[in-house]
């Protein structure tokens, strides 16, 4: 059984930094591709943010590229997210998943909770 669990949420201004964490446990998460999704509070749609295999291969949604870096610690079982000039159509619950293959073309198996960003202009 996987399990994530995110954190390093905030509120925070426009143009300011956040870096996100997710711990994952679970006997394969190492060999799992693992990514991260936006989702708005009340509403069922997760989108998609960017995703990194098992060979640190990295993939991101058009409107965070070049602002946001998704990295990951196999040691410790991290996934991070780290999002810089950060504009108010960031908000929304970051949520973590991870899924049964090391590509990333197969879609998520296992979900977190979230983390709750909100940015103010």
């Amino acid at each position: 059984q996987v399990q994530l669990v995110e954190s390093g949420g905030g509120s925070v201004q426009a143009g300011r930094s956040l870096r996100l964490s997710c711990v994952a446990s679970g006997p394969s998460v190492r060999r799992s591709c693992m990514g991260w999704y936006r989702q708005i509070p009340g509403e069922k749609e997760r989108k998609w943010v960017g995703d990194i295999d098992v060979s640190g291969g990295t993939r991101y949604t058009r409107s965070v590229r070049g602002r946001f870096t998704i990295s990951r610690d196999d040691e410790q079982n991290i996934l991070y997210l780290e999002m810089n000039n950060l504009i108010p159509e960031d908000s929304g619950l970051y949520v973590c998943a991870a899924g049964r293959f090391g590509a990333c073309d197969y879609g998520m198996d296992y979900w977190g909770k979230g983390t709750l960003v909100t940015i103010s202009s």
